[in-house]
């Protein structure tokens, strides 16, 4: 009887539970459901300069413990502080990236750029204490190859560059810490490096920069990044250079244009080859990314009046235009920019979001439009940021191919050099854009105003 008792008020009570369940349940008559709370994969809405900083600080703080400024001897460790001594066992200390890599030059312009964006000064001393380093040893270790001795790679790469990867991306970094402090001891490893620019890297007949990998008279998008920008710049250090330099820059952004631009995507192909019919165009990411970084880079310096820049700008709106339509609903763009398929990379995302916030900074295009675009990337970039500050999601260099499954299985890796300085430059736009627009949610949407508005609260709109 006790067990027949208890059962009936066990079901009792679950049927009295199922029907309050049951009167629970939301619905449209019951709950405004455009409140509810999205499960988003990446954070969404309010973003704080503090926020920003906060990030960026623990990727410069891994940076600083993982690059070293000393040079060592390669036999046994020690460290050789009296660079009168250095010989061919000595050697730059090995951190976790190389000093002078294109990758670096990336980053240490990022630093300095981060350091104007946030006032703190050790964004700057990152970049001009291990140019200040490199200028000290190069010296020695020149005598070496002078006298036809082995030496360090990462110094020979410095002193005798073979590409554009050697020098373009590293001597704009240089031009502009010097632009910022004529004092800083650059100026040879500048003219070294702008002697290789312009006088020595392999082009096209028509003047156009150019590989002979994997094809004979083969044009990487990438060398845009590698070789324009360091022309720019240098026409505001070198005033004799001043008009030749800054028609170099614009013809070679032209130049590559007319082959690898593809209007019916707004994107440029990766790779182009002379004499080729057939152009399959693979969209790369960060590929496209070094294309619009390179036309912010000239359009900073080119006087508004210049003739032509306003064609440059159109180019680099439509492109622009391009990438905002294609980026993914976690915030970051793909691999293979048009390939949904294709996995989503941090590096691509962390130029994209510079670039577009750099460009409303500058009042290019509009921060109602492209804002959020840039507020979204940055959310999706500061989760690949981990709590020691290594930068994650970074595809891993790359060459230049004509099939997908190239692009697609391209590892990525935390020691991947080319995501720190994209990530330290976006948050450092990001900062100057959050100072200077007036983000707000409203209606559970992130939204650009022209100004300030008169409530912090959000405004909701209920459709009827």
């Amino acid at each position: 009887m006790k067990v027949l008792t208890l059962t009936c008020a066990m079901l009792l009570m679950a049927g009295i539970s199922a029907n309050a369940q049951k009167k629970e349940v939301v619905n449209d008559s019951n709950t405004p459901l455009h409140l509810l709370q999205p499960a988003y994969k990446v954070p969404y809405g309010a973003l704080s300069v503090e926020d920003v900083k906060n990030d960026m600080d623990r990727v410069l703080h891994y940076l600083e413990a993982n690059t070293p400024t000393r040079v060592v001897n390669k036999n046994n460790g020690k460290v050789i502080t009296d660079y009168t001594k250095i010989n061919s066992n000595s050697q730059l200390e090995r951190g976790a990236f190389r000093l002078a890599s294109y990758e670096w030059g990336v980053t240490y312009s990022a630093m300095l750029d981060a350091a104007e964006a946030t006032g703190d000064p050790a964004y700057a001393s990152y970049a001009t204490d291990r140019m200040k380093f490199l200028a000290e040893v190069a010296p020695h270790f020149r005598k070496l190859i002078e006298a036809g001795k082995e030496v360090d790679p990462q110094m020979k790469q410095i002193l005798t560059p073979h590409a554009l990867d050697d020098a373009g991306a590293v001597c704009a970094s240089m031009i502009k810490a010097k632009l910022k402090d004529a004092s800083l001891p650059v100026d040879e490893l500048i003219a070294n490096y702008m002697d290789f620019i312009l006088n020595k890297e392999y082009r096209l007949a028509d003047g156009t920069f150019a590989r002979t990998r994997p094809q004979h008279n083969t044009l990487w998008l990438d060398d845009m990044f590698m070789g324009i920008p360091p022309i720019a710049y240098y026409s505001l250090l070198n005033e004799n250079k001043k008009q030749t330099c800054q028609a170099e820059a614009l013809r070679q952004v032209f130049q590559f244009a007319q082959r690898m631009w593809v209007p019916e995507k707004k994107l440029f192909r990766h790779g182009w080859v002379e004499g080729m019919g057939d152009h399959p165009a693979f969209h790369w990411g960060r590929a496209n990314g070094w294309a619009l970084l390179t036309m912010c880079e000239v359009l900073d310096v080119l006087p508004e009046d210049y003739p032509q820049r306003d064609q440059l700008m159109e180019l680099f709106r439509e492109h622009v235009r391009g990438l905002a339509a294609l980026q993914s609903g976690e915030g970051f763009w793909h691999q293979l920019l048009d390939r949904n398929d294709s996995y989503l990379e941090t590096s691509a995302t962390a130029i994209y979001v510079y670039c577009f916030a750099h460009a409303i900074n500058k009042g290019w295009i509009d921060a109602m439009a492209y804002g959020p675009v840039a507020q979204l990337g940055w959310h999706a970039v500061s989760t690949q940021i981990n709590e020691e500050g290594q930068v994650d999601g970074t595809c891993v260099g790359t060459g230049m191919a004509f099939d997908p499954a190239f692009y697609y299985y391209r590892p990525v890796n935390v020691y991947a050099a080319h995501g720190y300085g994209p990530v330290i430059w976006a948050g450092a736009e990001m900062i100057k854009m959050l100072k200077a627009q007036h983000p707000r949610m409203n209606d559970s949407a992130i939204q650009y105003y022209r100004t300030e508005q008169k409530t912090n609260e959000p405004i909701f709109h209920v459709e009827k």
